[in-house]
């Protein structure tokens, strides 16, 4: 029976990685290929900014509502459709005639992302071979980090090359491959976990602690997301880049942000809020060191690596605060944190577009960035004595 749950799990996990690698890719190619789709749509530099907004949206609209939603229903077939959804959603938005069909074929997609996500990883877990539970969690981890590494990457390449719709069908493509390989190789484990009410998974928002943690991760992710939003015309326009460097400084990001991964992870589990206030605040220099190297495109390049890295290491530490505190609802919990993630994505657009239009520039934007950055430094600390100042429940067994 062991061997038959191994070899499921081995085809399971692979098959679901690529999902998550296409639809991750989905939500990054768009910074790398921004200045390409104001230009072709004749819209600004700020409003096409606001894709990234309209991405956003549709992950913090769609992933606590639409996965408490989906409680009860079997998770297979719910994954085959959100597949189907986002093929669909990338289609539209290769095929967009006008900037507000792209925009609306944006949000669509991203409704469905967070609820894959979260019902992908409890699949996963159910067919992981007993004690290698956290090792297959962090596989499909591991495919969001290779769509920051190559996916977006890629996807800019072909932007460069063949014009800003190819990255969005080569993701319907990947997607597609993807969905066969999960109505072939994917178990249906809808009997894995107890079915439970839309009600009872959202009462997990009626936690001040729960509300604390999505705020963490909101607020301090905001000013790395805001440079990440406008990354394409801040290297070319500010530091000399040209157009075709990229998709190369991109690559070099996301090997960063893997690092920082596994490093910001190692530190997160020896000291959690301390590493997390520490690298919050590396991470606010990172961003005041590029804005004054950034005329210097060595500097820039090492920069790139660097912020890449101190953005993605506070990030294991705020998905395990997450967890903790949402521990009665755990896929609703992934949703969560995802729709955390965006609401600071959306609000990272916004403003970065207001400075831009404000007269500021784009330079302004690492200011700024650090700016929202140290603010993230003080919500962390409040949530750090807010939980130091509380009384430990005493245990109920020995």
């Amino acid at each position: 029976m062991e061997s038959i749950v191994t070899s499921v799990s081995k085809a399971t996990v692979p098959s679901l990685m690529l999902c998550v690698f296409g639809i991750t890719t989905g939500e990054f190619v768009i910074a790398g290929i921004l200045p390409d789709v104001a230009r072709d749509l004749a819209v600004s530099i700020p409003a096409a900014g606001l894709l990234v907004t309209a991405y956003a949206i549709g992950m913090i609209v769609g992933g606590p509502v639409l996965t408490a939603l989906t409680a009860r229903y079997p998770r297979k077939p719910l994954i085959m459709t959100l597949l189907a959804i986002t093929i669909a959603g990338n289609l539209a938005s290769a095929l967009a005639p006008a900037y507000p069909v792209l925009f609306a074929a944006r949000v669509v997609t991203a409704l469905v992302t967070s609820t894959f996500f979260a019902n992908a990883i409890v699949i996963a877990v159910s067919t992981a071979a007993p004690g290698r539970q956290a090792s297959t969690v962090s596989k499909l981890v591991f495919g969001m980090n290779l769509a920051m590494i190559l996916g977006a990457p890629i996807g800019t390449f072909l932007g460069s090359g063949y014009g800003w719709r190819a990255p969005f069908l080569a993701i319907a493509a990947c997607c597609a491959v993807g969905l066969l390989l999960v109505t072939r190789l994917v178990p249906d484990v809808r009997d894995a976990t107890p079915a439970t009410s839309a009600v009872a998974e959202l009462r997990v928002f009626r936690r001040g602690d729960v509300l604390l943690a999505i705020a963490v991760t909101a607020v301090a992710n905001a000013g790395l997301l805001m440079v990440f939003t406008f990354f394409a015309s801040l290297v070319t326009e500010i530091s000399g880049f040209a157009a075709g460097a990229v998709a190369v400084l991109l690559l070099v990001y996301g090997v960063g942000a893997a690092a920082g991964n596994v490093a910001g992870g190692r530190l997160s589990d020896r000291a959690p809020m301390a590493a997390q206030l520490g690298l919050l605040a590396a991470l606010a220099a990172a961003l005041v060191a590029m804005w004054a190297l950034s005329g210097n495109m060595a500097a820039t390049a090492v920069m790139v690596f660097v912020v890449g890295a101190l953005g993605f290491s506070v990030i294991p530490g705020m998905q395990a605060r997450v967890l903790a505190t949402a521990a009665g609802a755990p896929t609703l919990a992934m949703a969560v944190n995802a729709s955390a993630y965006q609401l600071a994505a959306a609000f990272a657009a916004w403003l970065g577009g207001r400075v831009i239009d404000g007269g500021l520039g784009l330079r302004a934007l690492y200011l700024v960035g650090a700016v929202v950055t140290v603010a993230g430094i003080g919500v962390s600390a409040y949530a750090w004595l807010r939980d130091r100042s509380r009384t430990p429940e005493p245990a109920t067994q020995p």
